[in-house]
This record gives structure tokens, sequence and C-alpha cells, in this order.
């Protein structure tokens, strides 16, 4: 039986070939990539990385970091093969039934911290409800910014509940956490002073065209929003307009071009847009917000 590709080398020159394997393969994150599946196969991290370079691999972990290897150049994310993505600063585990958190969605959690901040309220017992939670990412990094606020997390999935669950645990905030398994809002009461969601938005036609680390990895029920996208919308807009507080405040993430639509839709239900949607990172408006007027 031949040894695996690399038995025998240093932990340095293995990183170095993974990082060229991925790199060919058309992988952007390619030297990232190489070191966390590198960690993750060795179990050390980026300190031991360094003082170890020098070390050979035996062939059980050469056989273990090839099958990640092959993982990724197959087009799974590292965030699955490793199970855990950094979201806010918060180490999140992942299931099959959450997508992986993506530097997009901090977007909702910066607008919602800003209308709260604006309003003064933010030291208050807030009561806040995430709607199609995943994994807990949006409500945990806004538990972690606002140390007197109660969450509230729906989801259609036990499982991805159990997740959230899980990541609230290991954060230190279940004492401040409720779950309720629902559609979007329909299982809430009371009032929320802030409502937000991630909901899935992509076009039931544009998923096939999806980049495979989307389209094979993160679970459809996540990602399809209908024929024209905007599906979940509809649904949680008006569920929310009839939770909040008067003065509360609804922020969502939207795809690309969507922002006008979703806007009309919060006007609808009777919510006031707060200002135009806020940009990403990328520059695409990416967090759209309502307020219910004060009465």
């Amino acid at each position: 039986m031949s040894e695996p590709a690399g038995h025998g080398q240093t932990v340095e020159r293995i990183r170095r070939s993974l990082a060229a394997r991925l790199k060919a393969a058309g992988n952007d994150a390619a030297e990232l990539d190489a070191r966390l599946l590198v960690g993750a196969a060795l179990g050390l991290d980026l300190t031991g990385m360094v003082t170890g370079a020098k070390r050979a691999l035996t062939k059980d972990e050469a056989d273990r970091l090839e099958r990640l290897a092959q993982r990724r150049l197959d087009g799974e994310p590292v965030a699955r093969i490793l199970g855990v993505k950094e979201f806010w600063g918060l180490p999140l585990h992942l299931s099959a039934a959450t997508l992986v958190p993506r530097p997009d969605t901090e977007t909702v959690v910066e607008r919602a911290l800003e209308l709260l901040r604006a309003d003064g309220v933010a030291e208050r017992a807030l009561r806040i409800a995430d709607l199609g939670t995943g994994s807990g990412a949006i409500l945990l990094a806004l538990l972690s910014e606002l140390p007197n606020a109660h969450g509230f997390a729906t989801d259609i999935s036990t499982e991805a509940l159990q997740t959230a669950s899980r990541n609230a645990a290991a954060l230190g905030l279940s004492q401040r956490t409720t779950w309720i398994e629902c559609d979007y809002g329909s299982g809430l009461v009371g009032a929320f002073e802030l409502i937000v969601s991630n909901p899935p938005y992509i076009p039931s036609a544009d998923i096939a065209g999806l980049d495979i680390e989307v389209r094979a990895h993160d679970p459809r029920a996540a990602l399809d929003g209908g024929a024209d996208g905007l599906d979940a919308y509809r649904a949680l807009i008006s569920q929310s307009a009839g939770l909040l507080t008067s003065g509360g405040f609804l922020v969502v993430e939207v795809g690309q071009g969507q922002g006008g639509d979703v806007k009309a839709l919060m006007t609808a239900s009777g919510l006031s847009p707060t200002g135009p949607p806020k940009a990403d990172l990328g520059g695409v408006p990416r967090a759209v917000s309502a307020r219910r007027l004060p009465r």
C-alpha cells in the first residue's frame, strides 16, 4: 500500500504544498484555507504550526490531512469541514441545518446597534427577536453587545435551534435566550423593541447557478426565497408589524437589488423605513430597516 502524499513532509512544506494545490484549483483564499486545514488535521493552532514547522507528519496525520484537503478541493467550504465559523468575533458551531454565517450579515448587526444607540435605548432591558435564526449568529452577536437584552430566536428546524442553543451555551448567553420552533414570527407573543432576520432571499430559479460551496452545502430551505425571492419578507414583515413595540425597529438582510421591494413591503405593513439600506463591505445595499412609528 502506498504512503499518503504528505507522509514524511514537514508541517511547513505540506502547508505550502496544499496552498499551491488549492490555488491551482481556483481558491482565492488558498493560503488561509491551507493553514486552517493543516491546523485542524494536526491539532495545532497558529503558534503550534510556527514552532513545529520543521516536524515531519506521521502517516495518520498525512492521511487525515489528505481527507480534509480532498473535501475542500471538491468544493466543501472550510467552515463546513471544521464545523465552526467566526461571526462578529464569536466562534459559532454549524450543522447541516444552518447557513455558514457570512461577513455581509454583520451589516444587519451594525444597523440594529446604530438604531438602538441613536434612540438611547441600548442599555435597556430590550426584547429582541431573531426570525429564522439558523446558527444564532445575529442574535448572539447582538446579545454580546447589549448586556441587558433578552433574545427570542425562531426557526422551523429543530436541528438549527439545537445548534443555536449550543452556541449560546458556549458563549455564556443561555440565560438570556429563548428558542421557539415556528415559522418566522408565527409563534411569538408580546412586544419586541427589535426584530432582525436574515431570511432566504434567492429566487428559486437562481439557486442552480450559485457557487458549489453554497448550492451543494447550505440548506436549500435557508436559501430559497420563492419565485421572486421575496416570499419570506411577505410573511415576516407583516408578522413583525404586529409584534413590534411602538417605536420598535425591524432590520433585515436583503439580496442585491431587493432593497426597494423590501422597503415597499415594510411601508405597506405600516412601518416607516429608517433611511437608505446600509451597504456591506462590498458596497452592496444589505441591511434594510424600518420602524413602527410611536403612537
